[in-house]
């Protein structure tokens, strides 16, 4: 794992994401307004090559293998095992 960087919702994300990342990454922010986030961050690390984008509140954003972007949540996870 590399580590990337840091950044607050609604900043700039940083620019070696791909325009499909980025686009996840604004539907995330999109679905939070209304919410104060003004102390959220996500979290850029690397996987494998692949970019890995975490919210602060679990979101996780990430590109598979293929290149597909999938967007989970860890509190979707708990809800799935029981």
């Amino acid at each position: 794992m590399q580590l990337g960087t840091r950044w607050a919702v609604g900043d700039t994300p940083p620019p070696q994401l791909t325009p499909e990342v980025v686009a996840a990454i604004h539907r995330v922010e999109g679905e939070l307004l209304g919410f104060d986030t003004t102390q959220w961050r996500w979290t850029l690390t690397w996987l494998e090559g692949r970019p890995v984008v975490q919210l602060d509140d679990g979101t996780t954003i990430r590109v598979s293998p293929s290149g597909q972007v999938h967007v989970s949540n860890e509190d979707d996870a708990d809800e799935l095992d029981r």
